[in-house]
């Protein structure tokens, strides 16, 4: 099994597509950009410190920095995921706190993918609160 690391970097098959149904807030027949995982962790890093950003307003952003109108809420929840558990790993390892993705400006309390990490909310808390941002 690859670690999160191997994940983040292993090149994935994206573009944009129109939607095939309406789920939520993608409407069928939008252009849609299905980003790789290395996309969101790009753009996670292109977030000022201090500044947060909530999942909808990345998937928006994201899908317009790449001609889209919307981006796949699913493929955004798993690349979320794989962005924060490469950037835990990497501090593991012992990189810095400022070289890894502040994927703590997107993830919040409130943030479904929060459950599902493998090292709790704690440390998101912490680094929020250390840059100033809501619980």
């Amino acid at each position: 099994m690859k670690n999160w690391t191997d994940r983040l970097n292993t090149p994935g098959i994206n573009g944009v597509k129109p939607t095939r149904r309406t789920v939520g807030d993608v409407i069928e027949g939008q252009p849609m950009l299905v980003p790789t995982a290395r996309q969101v962790d790009d753009f996670i890093r292109s977030i000022p410190e201090g500044v947060e950003m909530d999942v909808r307003a990345l998937r928006t952003a994201l899908a317009i920095e790449h001609g889209a109108e919307v981006t796949c809420p699913v493929t955004m929840g798993y690349h979320l995921r794989t962005v924060a558990e490469a950037a835990k790993e990497d501090l593991e390892r012992g990189m810095m706190l400022s070289d890894v993705a502040p994927f703590w400006r997107v993830l919040d309390a409130k943030t479904p993918t929060m459950r599902k990490l493998s090292f709790g909310a704690e440390f998101v808390a912490a680094q929020r609160k250390r840059e100033g941002l809501k619980p």
